[in-house]
């Protein structure tokens, strides 16, 4: 039934664009000058470096020690003294660690020695400058006697 009812109203729209009522239908182009739509390209991330390390943790996952790949050996002895110390359970465990946050994680440590450096320094002026002020007093008090 529906369709007859598009066919007549197709025929009706169809009449009526003879006797120019309606005006006829053209397919939209494409606008003079219209640019085409821009693909852009993704940057695309380098792979991550990342290095192999043996992990050595207590049964509650506190880490115990931290091996390069090619020292097993040193973390299986590190293994067994641990557990001749004690009746806790110690494992090893391979860890992937991020070469860009060990990067990070030494810069940091730098910026945090720098500081105590800077501090000592401070310190061990404040000590100099102490002991003159002290060295003059007992020329004053020497002078004066």
């Amino acid at each position: 039934m529906a369709s007859k009812r598009l066919l007549d109203k197709r025929r009706e729209h169809e009449a009526a664009e003879k006797q120019g009522k309606v005006k006829k239908e053209t397919p939209t182009t494409a606008k003079k000058g219209a640019r085409k739509p821009v693909v852009r390209k993704r940057k695309t991330k380098a792979p991550e470096r990342k290095r192999l390390m043996w992990g050595v943790f207590s049964g509650t996952l506190k880490e115990e020690g931290r091996y390069a790949w090619n020292e097993k050996d040193k973390a299986d002895e590190k293994l067994a003294l641990l557990r001749s110390k004690s009746k806790k359970q110690y494992f090893i465990q391979p860890i992937k660690e991020s070469l860009n946050e060990s990067i990070a994680s030494k810069e940091e440590e730098v910026e945090e020695v720098a500081a105590v450096v800077d501090e000592e320094e401070v310190l061990d002026e404040e000590a100099l400058a102490d002991d003159e002020d002290e060295a003059e007093e007992l020329e004053d008090d020497g002078e004066e006697e």
